[in-house]
């Protein structure tokens, strides 16, 4: 007896500590939107307490965070009460969590079938709208789910939130829930700009949208790019209205309210899960961030019948990402040699698991960008990882500094050869200019030989390194006279092994000019400005040839790139690698000359998704092959969007600037209107 007791006392014990430290994080998020941990941090604080008061329902106390929705409203903006609340939604993280859900609400439903709903979850700051009459009247935050802040005036400056409504059978009142966020385009810029201006920079759209929104100046609010989704209708008096979720979000949207275009309906658990893993690959896509997918069951009698236990509704659930962040200590700023001569600054870190990989490192771009964040030497600092992206330092948690972080000094000599470093005019990058610079020699050989270049499988960094150190090569061109012999003299290098390397040393004779390019390492040069020089030029010669102006004059290459290609090709070192890999057996030459005059000349692509017949190279190619030009970037400028498989969001974009959208099969037509396919 005496056991079970203490045992209950430690779990009271903290059971305090976790309510006071969510709490804390709750007033830091939603009160002065400045986190100091990560979504998944705080979330695995919510969720031990659940477990915790799940064990002992004693310690259940009604101010308890599991029982109530966000954060107490500011004062200062007015106070609005929510007839009915807007409340939180319980989390899944995970398949089994998903199911056993579902299983509880299909058996208070008394049925195993029901439609469900589901949704990308917006990573944004969640609002109510009232309207009277068709006016919008009143605008206002979730707050702690009972009373929010009224932002009304703040709202008014949403483009895509609209003021008047019409239409038969319209509720004398009504309220709609919708997400305000900020579009990771808008939010890039916006900081582009605050960093010009010399102003703190943002750390994320998430944060920046939330504090827009409330802001006491509804004119600060209005030089924010800020956007809303509608999600729910709340109430209404009067009129007729729908009977199932997604119905009422399609009404919604015929009312002049943004839906979320990638809504969808299933009848099945299954279906649900596999639209949930589908968004984990393509969050990325989407120009506004999302964290997880929210599932509702599509029945709106069912809902009601359903209910709410605390805070949560039953009859809807999110499905929550592996998190992206995490908060850890950096132990120290490192230096990187690139092999342009860069000198890259990246962060070294106490081991954090986000989603999955340990991450022990992170960039920091450049040291103006580590001054911008003021980041320090010992911070705790947020760290993310999206998708495939190297891992990079957000900020700093300022709360956390004690005083003893250490600002960073940038080096003033190369770290391999130590010559002194030189920062251009302009610039953010210091830069060792040996061009004989150990560190530099074995950073352009990886990239010579990576997939995006000359693609010569089996010559990894550890095999470059070890060919370097035994002295067989010196550049790249040297791969090229390697012979099997040599390979089997090396540690752990067998027959079949060699002989690989050598037939993939061997197959990169052929690959095409702009790869070469590319693979050359010239600083400014990425795959896609090798491509246009390639086919612009069609031979090495021609553009080892030409003049700083004639660079210049290729579409879409200014006078910074045209000059970097210039400079590139004057110093003799180059020409001699150049001649070397000629020598060497390496192709200079195009397949197929661009063709400057055509049936698609002066019209700009872009292709978004993944196309039935064609890579996306292949179809570039075609397209310039009849004159046309590419693009991976979607401007206002761009006349045409190819859409395949997947399209992510420079189709959203592309409908928004009224841009000419070809799906596939118009594409193909096309191609066979022109005989290029």
């Amino acid at each position: 007896m005496a056991d079970v007791d203490q045992e209950l006392q430690l779990a009271k014990l903290r059971v305090e500590e976790l309510r006071s430290d969510i709490n804390f994080h709750d007033y830091r998020y939603h009160v002065l939107d400045q986190p100091e941990v990560s979504d998944g941090e705080y979330d695995e604080l919510v969720r031990e307490l659940r477990k915790l008061e799940e064990r002992y329902p004693q310690l259940i106390t009604p101010d308890s965070p599991t029982q109530r929705v966000g954060g107490e409203p500011v004062a200062a903006f007015g106070i609005v009460e929510h007839p009915v609340p807007l409340l939180s939604l319980g989390n899944a993280f995970g398949e089994e969590e998903l199911r056993a859900w579902h299983k509880r609400a299909a058996g208070l439903a008394e049925k195993e079938r029901f439609d469900l709903v589901c949704e990308p979850k917006i990573d944004g700051l969640a609002v109510a709208l009232e309207y009277r009459e068709g006016q919008f009247a009143v605008g206002s935050t979730r707050g702690d789910g009972r009373r929010g802040e009224n932002i009304t005036q703040n709202l008014l400056t949403i483009k895509t939130i609209p003021q008047n409504l019409s239409g038969r059978g319209l509720p004398s009142r009504f309220e709609v829930r919708g997400e305000v966020f900020m579009t990771k385009g808008g939010f890039e810029k916006m900081n582009e700009q605050r960093a010009e201006q010399g102003e703190p920079l943002f750390a994320n759209p998430r944060n920046s949208a939330a504090g827009a929104v409330r802001q006491l100046d509804p004119s600060i609010t209005a030089q924010r790019p800020l956007d809303c989704f509608i999600y729910a209708l709340g109430w209404a008096e009067g009129g007729t209205t729908p009977t199932g979720h997604l119905k009422t979000l399609q009404w919604l949207g015929k009312l002049g309210f943004q839906i979320n275009p990638h809504i969808e309906k299933y009848r099945t658990i299954d279906e649900v899960w596999k639209n949930c893993q589908t968004w984990v690959e393509r969050r990325d896509t989407l120009d506004y961030e999302i964290d997880g997918v929210v599932i509702k069951i599509d029945d709106l009698a069912l809902q009601k019948r359903l209910g709410v236990v605390g805070r949560d509704p039953r009859w809807a659930v999110a499905f929550k990402f592996p998190p992206t962040q995490r908060t850890t200590v950096l132990i120290d700023i490192a230096i990187n040699v690139g092999r342009t001569g860069s000198i890259n600054p990246f962060a070294v870190l106490e081991p954090v698991n986000i989603g999955g990989t340990t991450v022990k490192m992170a960039t920091l771009h450049n040291e103006d960008d580590i001054k911008r964040k003021d980041v320090r030497i010992g911070d705790t600092v947020i760290v993310q990882r999206a998708g495939d992206v190297i891992p990079q330092v957000v900020g700093p948690v300022l709360s956390k500094r004690t005083g003893k972080e250490k600002r960073f000094r940038p080096p003033r000599k190369c770290p391999s050869c130590k010559t002194s470093l030189v920062r251009p005019e302009g610039e953010v990058m210091r830069y060792c200019m040996n061009p004989a610079c150990p560190a530099q020699a074995f950073r352009r050989m990886e990239h010579f030989v990576s997939r995006g270049a000359m693609d010569i499988d089996g010559v990894g960094e550890q095999l470059s390194l070890t060919l370097m150190q035994e002295g067989l090569i010196k550049d790249p061109a040297d791969l090229y006279t390697l012979t099997k012999g040599q390979l089997l003299e090396l540690d752990r290098m067998g027959e079949k092994s060699a002989q690989n390397v050598i037939n993939a040393i061997d197959a990169s004779r052929t690959r095409p000019l702009s790869r070469v390019l590319f693979a050359l390492g010239i600083r400014h040069v990425g795959a896609e400005t090798a491509s246009l020089l390639a086919e612009h030029f069609g031979s090495i010669e021609a553009l080892m040839g030409a003049s700083a102006d004639e660079l210049a004059a290729v579409s879409t290459i200014g006078p910074v790139v045209a000059a970097s290609v210039h400079t590139y090709f004057q110093e003799k070192q180059n020409r001699a690698l150049i001649q070397k890999l000629q020598s060497g057996g390496v192709r200079m030459k195009t397949a197929a000359p661009a063709t400057k005059d055509g049936p698609l000349s002066g019209q700009s692509f872009v292709i978004s998704g993944t196309l039935a017949a064609f890579s996306r190279p292949e179809a570039e190619t075609r397209i310039r092959s009849l004159g046309g030009s590419t693009s991976s970037s979607l401007t206002k400028k761009t006349d045409v969007l190819v859409v395949g498989e997947s399209p992510g969001s420079k189709l959203e974009k592309a409908q928004r600037y009224e841009t000419k959208i070809l799906d596939d099969e118009a594409f193909m037509a096309l191609l066979r209107q022109h005989g290029a396919d």
